[in-house]
C-alpha cells in the first residue's frame, strides 16, 4: 500500500484491510472483487491484484508462511527490489537495503550524486547497501525512510536538525536542496473519450468490468469509447459504435478530467435515462443500484463520471 502512496493516505485502508482480512489465509480466500472494492480510491490498482495473488502464492507455495529468502520474496507477485529488501530487513532482521524514493534522496544528498534519476538508481542503491549495519538492519531501514520523509524532505533539506549533517557532501557543497537531479519530463499526453451513463427506471446504472490486465484492471467502469490521444472528442459515428446499448443518448455540458501517472484524461459524458431492464449482450456489464456503489470496485475517475452524469 505504501508503494508511491503516503502513510496518511494509506492508514485507514490498512486498518480496514487488516481488520477484514487479519491473516494471509483470510486474504487469499477473499474474492478479488471484494479486495478491489476495499482498495477503491487508493489508486495504482495493480497493487491490489498483486496483493491478492501474493497471498494466494504464499498459501500455495510456502504453506502460508512468508519466505525469508530474498530471491523467494522477489518471486512473489508485486514484490520487487524495494519491497523484498524492506521485508527481509524489517521482518527477518537481514542486512538488506530498502531503497525507496526517500532513501534515494538521502543518498543523493549525502554523497552529492549529481547524475539525474532514474540513471542514478543503481549507484544510489549501491551506496545505501554499503551503509546497512549487520545489527538491527530493520531499524536502520525504517530510520532511513523516516529521515527522508520528515527531515531530508523533497522541498526542504532541514540540515540543521539532521543527525548526519556533519557527513553530508551535498550540504558541504551547498547543493543539497538541488538533489536528487531528475531528467526533464516529457509533457504528459492528453487522451479523450466519451462515457455512456445508462440509468435504468429504478435508478440503477450500467457498469462494466474492465479487462484483468492493463490500467484499472478488474475494476468497474462506466462504458466508454477507447481512451485515445486526440485533440478533439471522438466523432459521433465512432461514439455511437461504442455505446453499450441502443438508447437516446444526450451529451452533457462540460467534461470530466482526471490525471493518471502517464497521461491526462478528458471525458465527455452522454446519459440515457429511464431505460427498461433489457438483457445485456456484454457479459462484463451489469446493472448496479446507486445504494450499492460504495461497496463496488469503482476507481476515482469513475466516481467523477457518475457524479457528473447524475449532477451529484
Amino acid at each position: 500500500m505504501l508503494q508511491q502512496t503516503t502513510v496518511a493516505m494509506v492508514r485507514d485502508y490498512f486498518l480496514h484491510f487488516t481488520s477484514r482480512w487479519p491473516t494471509v489465509a483470510d486474504l487469499a480466500a477473499a474474492p478479488l472483487d471484494d479486495v478491489l472494492a476495499a482498495w477503491a480510491g487508493l489508486g495504482y490498482y495493480a497493487r491490489a491484484r498483486n496483493l491478492h495473488k501474493c497471498a494466494q502464492a504464499v498459501m500455495r507455495d510456502f504453506g502460508g508462511v512468508f519466505p525469508s529468502n530474498l530471491d523467494a520474496l522477489r518471486s512473489l507477485p508485486g514484490i520487487g527490489d524495494y519491497t523484498s529488501g524492506a521485508i527481509a530487513a524489517i521482518a527477518f532482521d537481514q542486512p538488506y537495503a530498502a531503497v525507496d524514493g526517500n532513501v534515494e534522496r538521502v543518498m543523493a544528498r549525502m554523497f552529492a550524486v549529481e547524475e539525474p534519476l532514474p540513471d542514478s538508481k543503481p549507484r544510489l542503491k549501491q551506496l545505501a547497501s554499503g551503509l546497512v549495519p549487520k545489527r538491527r538492519p530493520g531499524d536502520f531501514a525504517q530510520a532511513m525512510m523516516d529521515l527522508g520523509a520528515t527531515i531530508c524532505a523533497p522541498r526542504k533539506a532541514n540540515c540543521l536538525i539532521c543527525p548526519w549533517n556533519g557527513h553530508c557532501r551535498g550540504r558541504a557543497l551547498g547543493i543539497a536542496e538541488t538533489l536528487p537531479r531528475k531528467r526533464e519530463k516529457a509533457a504528459r499526453p492528453v487522451r479523450r473519450a466519451v462515457a455512456f451513463l445508462a440509468i435504468r427506471r429504478d435508478g440503477a446504472i450500467l457498469l462494466r468490468r474492465r479487462p484483468e490486465r492493463g490500467l484499472l484492471g478488474g475494476m468497474l467502469e462506466v462504458p466508454s469509447t477507447p481512451w485515445e490521444r486526440s485533440d478533439a472528442t471522438p466523432a459521433a459515428s465512432v461514439t455511437e459504435s461504442h455505446a453499450p446499448l441502443p438508447a437516446p443518448w444526450t451529451p452533457l455540458a462540460g467534461t470530466v478530467e482526471h490525471t493518471f501517472t502517464h497521461f491526462h484524461l478528458i471525458v465527455e459524458v452522454h446519459t440515457a435515462h429511464g431505460l427498461d431492464d433489457i438483457p445485456l449482450e456484454d457479459p462484463a456489464a451489469r446493472w448496479v443500484p446507486l445504494d450499492d456503489l460504495p461497496t463496488e470496485a469503482l476507481p476515482t475517475v469513475m466516481h467523477k463520471i457518475i457524479a457528473h452524469g447524475l449532477k451529484l
